[in-house]
């Protein structure tokens, strides 16, 4: 999930699994600029699906539609890296559990029906995740400031924002209050293992929800594009 020095492709997130994923399987987290994903040399918008590109067409700002491309993508190397198929054999589709229709809603591997998936992208930022059982990912910018606050008490656990308000700067901590709470909630349930850290690199806080959050946080992976941002901290606040 957080980059070290190397190339990518090596390192313990590259290595090939067979289609069979028990407990034991570790999830592969990427978080990455949108810049890098759009420089890697495996990625490119080719290999979005058709109606993945429908919807592209209604998105009017440059960069959103960027970040949007980018998290795609990423879903589709951490699926690459999990199973060992190449990109742009991966095939992911959405479905809304509101209306039950395709082409919206939380994202899912029609062929590897015993993994999660889950993206996030935001200005500039993305992140991925595909691992066994429910996953969740969350990105945001680190200078964000989620609110105000009477809003984030209609969404957010009352006792978990006055926690957060209770420091003299609550901003940070209630924006790490709401990439948890976002994390848990792609996950669809609670009951799954969350790790939060902050990639200083990057400039983005990052929340990840799955069985073995823990395990993904604490694998190094090489940097996406080493050239085009420094390495990050090793993941924190745990």
């Amino acid at each position: 999930m957080s980059s070290g020095p190397g190339r990518l492709g090596a390192g313990p997130a590259a290595t090939r699994r067979p289609p069979s994923y028990g407990e034991g399987a570790a999830a592969v987290a990427l978080v990455a600029t949108t810049a890098e994903v759009l420089a890697h040399p495996e990625l490119d918008e080719s290999l979005l699906a058709p109606w993945e590109r429908q919807r592209l067409a209604g998105i009017r700002l440059p960069g959103r539609r960027d970040d949007v491309v980018a998290a795609r993508l990423l879903l589709r190397l951490c699926a690459s890296r999990v199973t060992g198929l190449p990109p742009r054999d991966i095939a992911p589709a959405q479905r809304c559990p509101g209306c039950g229709r395709d082409g919206h809603g939380r994202p899912y591997l029609p062929d590897h029906p015993g993994l999660g998936v889950s993206y996030s992208h935001a200005d500039g930022l993305v992140a991925a995740v595909v691992g066994p059982g429910p996953v969740g990912i969350d990105v945001e910018p680190l200078a964000r400031r989620p609110g105000p606050v009477s809003v984030l008490r209609r969404l957010l656990p009352h006792d978990e924002v006055d926690a957060a308000c209770a420091g003299p700067d609550p901003g940070p901590a209630l924006l790490r209050l709401w990439v948890r709470r976002e994390a848990l909630f792609k996950a669809g349930t609670d009951d799954v293992r969350l790790t939060e850290w902050t990639d200083r690199g990057r400039a983005a806080v990052v929340a990840l929800a799955g069985a073995d959050a823990d395990r993904a946080a604490g694998t190094p992976v090489p940097p996406l594009s080493p050239a085009a941002s420094p390495p990050p901290a090793p993941p924190s606040g745990r």
